[in-house]
């Protein structure tokens, strides 16, 4: 079962869902709006390796805009801080950032429940569009689970900014 709107924002009121900083104004029937934080980084490697740390910048997306180009993977974060201990939130693109031909989560759209942070968006573009910091660039719902819940204590619990993968780790876990 999904929350509607007023349901979110009920929940929100209680500390069942956390969004921080939370604006009524961007409540929709089903779901709430997100905003682009101010960071974004990409992997400088041309070949990438589940096995190893893969090198990895992160810039300032300058207020002026940046080009997000074809055929490379971005990470960047939501502004927000999203979570909660009793719902499973799913993050999405807004219809009109879709429009553009821009995808904001790629595969990784299920965010445990139990997690509470900013959101690392996997972001990629089909042809050149420029974003800017601020900019309204997706939505996250809200599912009731079932059965018992366990809490989300991974590896990217509390993430600020744009988080890098850490899949290398379950090697060494080996």
């Amino acid at each position: 079962m999904i929350l509607t709107g007023p349901e979110i924002e009920e929940q929100v009121k209680t500390d069942a869902i956390r969004i921080s900083p939370f604006d009524s104004q961007l409540l929709q029937p089903n779901s709430y709006n997100f905003h682009l934080g101010d960071r974004i980084g990409w992997y400088t490697g041309e070949v990438l390796d589940c096995a190893r740390e893969n090198s990895f910048e992160e810039h300032a997306i300058p207020s002026e805009g940046m080009v997000l180009e074809p055929d490379r993977i971005y990470l960047a974060s939501t502004h927000e801080m999203i979570g909660s201990d009793c719902f499973v939130p799913i993050i999405r693109a807004r219809s009109s950032t879709a429009r553009l031909g821009l995808f904001v989560h790629c595969t990784a759209d299920l965010i445990d429940i139990g997690s509470y942070g900013q959101l690392t968006l996997q972001l990629h573009a089909v042809q050149p569009v420029k974003i800017y910091p601020g900019l309204q660039i997706g939505q996250v719902t809200f599912w009731v689970p079932q059965g018992e819940i366990v809490l989300y204590t991974g590896k990217y619990q509390g993430s600020i900014g744009p988080q890098p993968s850490l899949v290398h780790r379950d090697f060494e876990a080996r």
